[in-house]
């Protein structure tokens, strides 16, 4: 990544996410989907790294307005150069706030692509995501 931010690191997929929050006790991961989904989908559960995941809505529920305070309290204690995991429902809203993250300076701003749920399948339905691989929390 350039230090202008203007471009993040590469997308990672579920297990290596999982390896890095696993490895590097400086990793954070910041789920930046909205309150009600944390609520009624799930989250993801880091208790058995013995790290917590942060919580900061991208865009806030009902009207999908920008939260004005994102930058703010997603980045809150951390480093610039500190590892940065971005998780949302299924990659794009965590690609757009992970954007964010670079261009104010963080060096290591990682998008997990496959999301929380994961992209639409043959079904309908959301599938192949964090809640399908990765230890999580649901409702």
């Amino acid at each position: 990544m350039s230090p202008t931010g203007e471009q993040m690191s590469h997308d990672l997929d579920l297990h290596a996410a999982w390896a890095m929050l696993e490895n590097d006790e400086r990793a954070v991961l910041i789920d930046v989907r909205t309150e009600g989904e944390w609520q009624h989908i799930g989250t993801p559960d880091l208790s058995s790294l013995s790290n917590d995941v942060r919580y900061v809505e991208w865009v806030m529920a009902p009207d999908g307005r920008p939260n004005p305070e994102f930058l703010a309290q997603a980045t809150a204690g951390l480093e610039p150069d500190q590892p940065i995991l971005m998780l949302c429902r299924s990659g794009a809203r965590s690609h757009a706030a992970g954007m964010t993250m670079a261009a104010a300076g963080f060096a290591q701003v990682h998008n997990i692509s496959a999301g929380f749920e994961g992209p639409i399948g043959p079904s309908g339905q959301h599938e192949g995501g964090w809640k399908d691989h990765l230890p999580s929390t649901t409702p």
